[in-house]
């Protein structure tokens, strides 16, 4: 017996070490052990079943049963009585182990890291690897759905023992009466650690913005918006966060929703993307045009209305023009509205994009708008006035008309596009400066980096990108949940600060901290998303503690649960104040070794 045990952990040991140094190595898994299991290590985050489970340091290892072939997926046909359950069930869905095997090797892995078994390192001692997590299959008597083992190390890096987890699940029910009291979780802790001192501490997650219902359909969105509550000193079951507590927003926000404010400002965005990637690929995919005029003529129509404004004035300054044009500017369509202020000093190149961009259905037409914008500055039909600055070609091409030297230009290849998209570029950077300087936001030397004109065209279009995703960020907030500038303001810094530093990412969760009654209002009338209540004993490395959840989501994702039916009346119906909450406990326990 005593030889098996030891066998089974040299062969875990070795299974994680080489797991660990293939990903050290930037291999993914998972990686195949022992017949019909597979490790995979995970970073936090990446496993979304163990969220509320585990401190979150550092990597874990997740052992699991590996799916099943194609092959013997077709031999083996369900029965009749068995399809309705498998058709529930996700194809991808993780695979569990029972509780039984989920603790042999939570056993044998405790075993390597004792430091009196020394024969596993060959006489030195073994290394410490990452904390180890087992999904079970909740058959057992206490539905067990994980198991864990985490090293417990001294500032040496030298075990001294090994902290274990077991989480359970139950639900989902709307029986309030079935949860366990406080005192109750508090009696069953103290049973277990012994300890005359304990403490409380609360955690609340509220969904105070996502998918809603937009002309009677739902909108699929990733655009969410939750606030974190931590707060000590528990006084019951499902007690609101008091207003002392410390609060966090969380916010994840997709361009691209039809609810956001910006959705015109998106559009224009995704045409400017359209034609970076023409201009990287020559290959264009051309939306469809918001005018019933061509793009001919509607440039066609500008030009004839500066020429006659032109000859109105004999011929005067350009700077006299320049005034009048910024009073017609307020004619223009301009996408920019809500939150951000409209401007109203759209240059010629501005208001040539502002054209262009909702007619344009082709490369001809695109070039063809170009060549009478040309030849009518060539031949001296028109003097546009554009912003000092403006570094795109076009730009150039009107400085230098002048003073009546303009140098040729070719309309072939991707010119045009090009010409197109340098316009567009400079127009919205300086929206997005308006925004952000205009509402007191950041200061030009923040915004610097993103409106840097020393990088190609490409790298150019990707920081104007990462402009507008803290825009919808900025927007999301002051639209919906109406905070003002003192709280837009570090948000706003925070995101700046993210994207100087990283690739544009939508999925990224952007993290305020706000005062709990600034947005009091959206979260007192709601029910919790999450409500977890955390006993602790002991300090440092003997802390232990127990915790005990309740969620409106399945807890873990490799195990079914029984959905009573009511649940789909509540959806339909809307009418019941009651919630399906799904219970979670996670116990902890500690083994010191000698």
């Amino acid at each position: 017996m005593w030889r098996q045990r030891h066998r089974a952990a040299e062969e875990l040991y070795r299974a994680l070490l080489s797991v660990h140094e293939q990903v050290k190595k930037g291999e993914s898994g998972p990686f195949p052990y022992k017949d019909e299991l597979q490790v995979s290590m995970v970073s936090p985050g990446q496993c979304q079943s163990l969220e509320s489970f585990w401190s979150g340091n550092g990597m874990a290892f997740v052992v699991e049963r590996k799916k099943p072939e194609e092959d013997d997926m077709e031999e083996s046909q369900p029965s009749d009585s068995q399809l309705f359950n498998l058709t529930e069930e996700k194809p991808c869905a993780p695979l569990p182990v029972s509780t039984m095997q989920a603790r042999q090797i939570l056993s044998s892995y405790t075993l390597t890291h004792n430091p009196n078994m020394e024969q596993f390192g060959n006489g030195k001692p073994v290394e410490v690897l990452p904390q180890l997590w087992v999904r079970c299959d909740s058959t057992d008597a206490e539905s067990t759905c994980w198991l864990g083992a985490e090293p417990i190390k001294t500032s040496r890096n030298e075990v001294t023992g090994m902290s274990f987890h077991m989480v359970t699940c139950a639900g989902p029910t709307s029986d309030k009466s079935s949860f366990p009291s406080l005192e109750a979780l508090k009696k069953s802790h103290k049973e277990r650690h012994h300890s005359s001192a304990m403490q409380t501490r609360g955690f609340a997650r509220y969904d105070l913005f996502s998918s809603s219902t937009v002309e009677n359909s739902i909108i699929d969105s990733q655009t969410n918006v939750t606030v974190d509550f931590v707060w000590n000193g528990v006084d019951k079951i499902l007690q609101m966060p008091p207003l002392t507590s410390a609060s966090t927003l969380n916010i994840r926000v997709e361009s691209g929703d039809l609810r956001s404010p910006v959705y015109p400002v998106y559009k224009e965005l995704d045409f400017l993307m359209v034609l970076a990637e023409g201009l990287k690929t020559g290959v264009s995919e051309w939306p469809e045009t918001l005018e019933t005029k061509s793009a001919v003529e509607l440039v066609q129509e500008l030009l004839n209305e500066l020429k006659n404004k032109l000859d109105g004035v004999n011929n005067s300054a350009p700077k006299k023009e320049a005034e009048k044009v910024k009073s017609d500017a307020a004619a223009v369509d301009s996408s920019i509205q809500s939150f951000i202020t409209e401007r109203g000093d759209l240059d010629f190149a501005e208001l040539l994009w502002c054209k262009m961009r909702k007619s344009v259905s082709s490369y001809q037409d695109v070039a063809n708008c170009f060549s009478l914008v040309i030849q009518s500055l060539r031949h001296g039909d028109v003097h546009p006035w554009i912003h000092r600055g403006s570094s795109s070609t076009l730009s150039k091409l009107i400085q230098q008309s002048y003073h009546g030297n303009m140098q040729s230009i070719s309309l072939s290849g991707l010119t045009p596009i090009r010409l197109l998209l340098e316009i567009g570029l400079d127009k919205m950077k300086k929206d997005y400066i308006n925004c952000f300087i205009g509402r007191e936001l950041a200061t030009f030397n923040y915004l610097d980096y993103f409106i840097c004109t020393s990088v190609d065209l490409q790298e150019q279009v990707h920081r104007v990108r990462k402009l507008h995703h803290m825009l919808e960020v900025v927007v999301n907030c002051n639209a919906f949940l109406n905070l003002e500038h003192e709280n837009l303001f570090p948000l706003t810094q925070s995101c700046l600060k993210y994207y100087k530093e990283n690739p544009w990412n939508e999925q990224h969760v952007f993290q305020l901290p706000i005062r709990p009654s600034v947005i009091s209002n959206f979260y007192q009338n709601s029910h919790p998303q999450t409500w977890r209540v955390e006993i602790l004993s002991g300090h440092g490395q003997k802390e232990v503690k127990t915790m005990w959840q309740l969620s409106t989501r399945p807890p873990v994702d490799h195990v079914l649960f029984d959905v009573p039916e009511v649940q789909i009346d509540m959806t339909m119906s809307g009418e019941s104040e009651e919630i399906l909450y799904y219970q979670a406990q996670i116990s902890c326990s500690q083994v010191h070794f000698l």
